[in-house]
């Protein structure tokens, strides 16, 4: 599957398989997910917007800081679950965070989203603590980033 990054022109698929990917968690949480609100736009101006397929059936935003990349937001369409989108995109963020000579990668869900609190585990994210911000109960976990493999020959 490739994954590139967003343009302009995909603001509005991306916010359209976002808000459809976490409509169904607004009943649980009682109110919409931080990722349904976000400016898509501005992200995708700033480059940290990134696409699986075309149309897309899978979003990543990724925001560099100083010690660690933060995988912001990953969202999978409907139609794409279960086919192996997710852990490409996990992948594609690890490979990123290489990239940048970042050490780790950190990313945060609401306590209520219980499917994310075993998915994460189960492709290396340990939790590292629990907290509220802004009105919603989250999760942080945080996986180091597996140095580069050199591929090169002996010599």
């Amino acid at each position: 599957m490739r994954i590139a990054a967003a343009v302009p022109g995909d603001a509005e698929a991306v916010r359209a398989l976002v808000r459809a990917a976490y409509a169904h968690y607004v009943p649980r949480i009682g109110r919409e997910p931080a990722p349904m609100s976000a400016d898509y736009e501005a992200l995708i101006a700033e480059g940290r917007v990134w696409i699986a397929g075309r149309p897309p059936v899978g979003v990543l935003v990724l925001i560099p800081r100083e010690d660690h990349l933060l995988l912001d937001n990953v969202a999978v369409a409907h139609r794409a679950r279960g086919t192996g989108v997710g852990a490409a995109l996990l992948a594609f963020a690890e490979e990123r965070a290489r990239a940048l000579g970042l050490p780790r990668i950190r990313l945060y869900t609401n306590a209520a989203m219980h499917e994310n609190l075993a998915y994460y585990p189960r492709h290396g994210y340990t939790e590292t603590h629990r907290t509220s911000e802004s009105g919603f109960h989250r999760v942080y976990f945080e996986k180091p980033t597996p140095p580069r493999q050199d591929r090169g020959g002996v010599g």
